[in-house]
């Protein structure tokens, strides 16, 4: 395939349980090297679309299509582990045995997260947690990270520490990133693309053109929109293929 071929095609992607249209009509690419970030109100169908595009959900109608042999590496929302289980961050890591034992080191070492090696995984804080995860989905080498809300349970300073670590990967590994957030804030001046989503893409573009549009404003307030500190994002950036 050609190198600007997309990592992942959603077309006309719709999911209707009952009378009720969770997802409808979505159509949306991922670039390689390229961080988009979907953004909405409470209950607008942004995990379901990250699960309809990993495939864990089955759509009504509309279809995903991924790039050839493209590895997709996914860090969840949530993680429910037993509180009683004597798991170390180590031991969590070697869990995924499709990648080799060896990656664990040097996988928290590139997130900053050595030192929880043989900490036990329940009693790390949620930027830890957090920072483990993202290690856990580095293993297989991913051309596309996929984020469900990477910041859950981050405090404030955590949180910019997390997208900085993001852009930082996608620069130096050249994998494209598809997440999920609520904050506005942070996220605008981290992410190449938007995607506004309630149900339907309201709208999607630059950061700068999508807190101008009329769909934005009206889904999340002018005093919101007004708040927001735009940093240009770089476009000199080089992606390693």
């Amino acid at each position: 395939m050609k190198q600007t071929d997309p990592l992942l095609s959603i077309h006309e992607l719709s999911l209707v349980r009952g009378q009720r249209a969770i997802l409808d009509n979505i159509t949306l690419e991922i670039e390689p090297g390229e961080i988009v970030t979907i953004v909405g109100p409470n209950g607008a169908g942004k995990t379901t679309l990250l699960r309809e595009a990993l495939g864990l959900l089955a759509a009504t109608s509309g279809k995903v299509i991924k790039q050839s042999g493209v590895r997709v590496g996914y860090m969840p929302q949530r993680l429910h582990l037993d509180q009683t289980l004597p798991l170390t961050v180590e031991r969590f890591l070697r869990l995924t045995k499709r990648y080799s034992g060896e990656l664990c080191l040097p996988c928290l070492q590139e997130v900053g997260a050595e030192k929880l090696c043989n900490a036990r995984i329940q009693e790390l804080s949620g930027g830890e947690l957090q920072r483990v995860l993202l290690a856990r989905a580095l293993m297989g080498n991913p051309e596309l990270l996929v984020l469900d809300e990477p910041i859950q349970g981050v405090d404030i300073h955590g949180q910019a520490e997390l997208y900085r670590l993001l852009t930082e990967l996608r620069d130096r590994r050249g994998c494209a990133i598809l997440m999920v957030s609520h904050d506005l804030h942070l996220v605008m001046a981290s992410t190449d693309r938007v995607v506004c989503l309630n149900h339907h893409v309201c709208c999607t573009g630059s950061p700068e053109s999508v807190a101008n549009n009329p769909a934005f404003l009206h889904l999340f307030g002018a005093k919101v929109v007004e708040s927001l500190a735009f940093y240009s994002h770089s476009t000199t950036h080089r992606h390693q293929h």
